[in-house]
């Protein structure tokens, strides 16, 4: 390690919903194959407000959205050197389980147990080999640090929008107004949507939804399927993003799309919660369930140069900055769910 970097930093912990602390941790020392990132931006994800996702026991080191700068390199690292501005995606995987040799890499059995460490709401993150070989990307320095921080959650954006089987024209109806479900409203026109429609309870969100492209925004506090059919022709939805945490609406979704349609299971549901449906509609019907978890190595490539080129713009999700020393305050701004989308924290980079 150079003496410029210092010994301990700050992190930030998830010890329970309303417990979110800094606390001073060892900066992590790279292997002979591995890197150390010094973090310049890092941001929240709303997964991480979910308890039953992030309890641990002695507490979680939050972050895993993140942009920063290779601050050293091991002595057989390989494909970064320092002065590097780079993105390394949390999880990579072997790619050569049968899961990912049937394409779904973010289901290979090893793809969790790799992580950034300690996580990316810190000054400074270990990166392993596996992560250098598979999923670090060079950032160009046209894309500004907050911008770069939504290359982990809109690739997982990018990466479900795969699955869906939007057709050109058709309508994409997105259940849910936070910053996923409007990556998925700001981008299905990438995949031929015709009619995109954005529901939340959320005027602001609604308003959100229209400046990322949505056609038109729906409150989910009203009749929903007569608004969808009052949009749309008189027809429901080809496809729907059921971009909520609840398996209440995933039942929703059921509702509002068409015969022949799809619906996209853009976030999890509770453990042990359940949702069913009619077994005579569901085989009569031809309605195909999607899901997709996490970005994998091509969905980050693909979400980058669409960035680059112009085609994406994340910029007016992007609602809040914060230094780290401040994380309690945007944690509790991401749980309250309001006038809030993407938040992003700045690191401090020297602690002595």
């Amino acid at each position: 390690m150079t003496s410029s970097i210092p010994a301990t930093q700050l992190v930030g912990v998830y010890h329970g919903p309303r417990d979110i602390r800094l606390e001073t941790r060892p900066v992590p020392r790279p292997g002979p194959d591995e890197a150390l990132i010094r973090i310049t931006a890092t941001a929240l994800c709303a997964g991480e407000a979910m308890d039953w996702y992030s309890a641990r026991p002695g507490g979680k080191v939050l972050g895993h959205e993140a942009v920063g700068v290779v601050a050293a390199v091991g002595p057989t690292a390989s494909g970064v050197a320092v002065g590097d501005r780079v993105f390394v995606n949390h999880h990579v995987g072997s790619l050569r389980s049968p899961q990912a040799l049937r394409g779904h890499f973010t289901i290979d059995p090893a793809y969790r147990s790799t992580r950034l460490d300690p996580g990316a709401m810190a000054s400074y993150a270990r990166v392993s080999a596996a992560h250098l070989a598979t999923d670090t990307r060079l950032v160009p320095p046209s894309i500004p640090d907050d911008v770069a921080t939504t290359i982990e959650p809109w690739s997982c954006v990018l990466g479900g929008l795969k699955t869906c089987g939007i057709q050109p024209g058709d309508t994409v109806l997105v259940l849910g107004g936070g910053f996923m479900g409007l990556g998925f409203a700001h981008m299905a026109p990438l995949f031929g949507a015709g009619r995109v429609l954005v529901s939340d309870y959320s005027a602001w969100r609604r308003g959100k939804a229209l400046a990322l492209g949505a056609s038109q925004a729906i409150n989910a506090g009203g009749d929903v399927p007569a608004q969808v059919r009052a949009a749309n022709g008189g027809r429901l939805a080809d496809v729907v993003v059921a971009a909520v945490p609840a398996a209440a609406v995933f039942a929703q979704a059921r509702s509002l799309v068409e015969a022949g349609g799809t619906i996209h299971l853009a976030a999890p549901g509770r453990p042990g919660d359940t949702w069913g449906q009619d077994a005579a509609e569901a085989y009569f019907s031809e309605v195909a369930i999607t899901s997709k978890y996490s970005a994998d190595h091509r969905d980050t490539f693909q979400y980058l140069r669409l960035l680059e080129a112009g085609r994406v713009d994340p910029s007016p999700a992007i609602t809040h900055h914060f230094p780290l020393s401040q994380l309690p305050e945007a944690f509790r701004l991401l749980q309250a769910a309001d006038e809030s989308l993407k938040i992003v924290l700045y690191p401090p980079t020297e602690l002595g």
